[in-house]
């Protein structure tokens, strides 16, 4: 079988840059979810830069813990982590190696296995709505702990793939701040650091951040 064009495997080079080259540029990627049941693809429509020490909104920015650890490991990995006590979110780890940034992959267009995605998504309305937000992508494509330092640039049939896909062209390419983030690092003016494809009805809507209340 001959591979097409769009299906080929990401190098590691691709993650081997600055992560704000890196995070607009994954988009229009696929990735690829090899499961038990059959493969799942997502095509990336929104993402989220973090640049570890420099950015106060990244898991890195204190430094290496047992949970951020895959962060400071080789470019191309998957860092997976829980949140609320209730989702996982996945991300893509930048290089270079020891210095730990990654890219929050936010929402994407299921593109194959979309049956599978409704099973795991059976609040979804509708398929626009599969991964439309960073926990329903994980949930869509059954991504947990488990998953947490996978190499996405493996070949064969690794759990998770990055492909090729068809990128998006820069003019449609939108920018702002991040989703929910506190502080200064939620701060657009300083750190715009959310891509996502303009129109694409797949991308989440922005919410800024909330704080917590504590129970009395």
């Amino acid at each position: 079988m001959i591979a097409l064009p769009d299906r080929k495997p990401l190098p590691r080079n691709f993650f081997d840059r600055p992560v704000l080259e890196v995070a607009p540029d994954l988009l229009g990627r696929i990735l690829v979810r090899t499961t038990p049941d059959g493969p799942i693809s997502v095509r990336l429509t929104e993402v989220e830069a973090y640049d570890g020490p420099n950015d106060p909104g990244s898991h890195a920015y204190r430094g290496r813990t047992a949970r951020n650890a895959v962060m400071f490991g080789e470019p191309g990995h998957v860092y997976v982590y829980f949140t609320y006590g209730m989702w996982h979110c996945m991300n893509l780890v930048c290089g270079p190696e020891g210095k730990a940034s990654a890219v929050l992959l936010r929402a994407g267009e299921i593109v194959e296995g979309a049956e599978l995605a409704r099973k795991r998504r059976p609040s979804a309305r509708n398929d626009k709505e599969l991964a439309k937000g960073p926990a329903r992508l994980a949930t869509a494509l059954e991504v947990d702990r488990a998953l947490d330092g996978t190499d996405a640039c493996a070949s064969g049939e690794a759990p998770l793939r990055i492909l090729t896909g068809t990128p998006v062209p820069a003019e449609q390419v939108r920018s702002g701040p991040r989703t929910g983030v506190a502080g200064e690092g939620g701060n657009g003016d300083i750190h715009p650091w959310r891509y996502w494809v303009a129109d694409d009805p797949t991308v989440s809507p922005y919410r800024a951040h909330v704080p917590r209340r504590r129970r009395s």
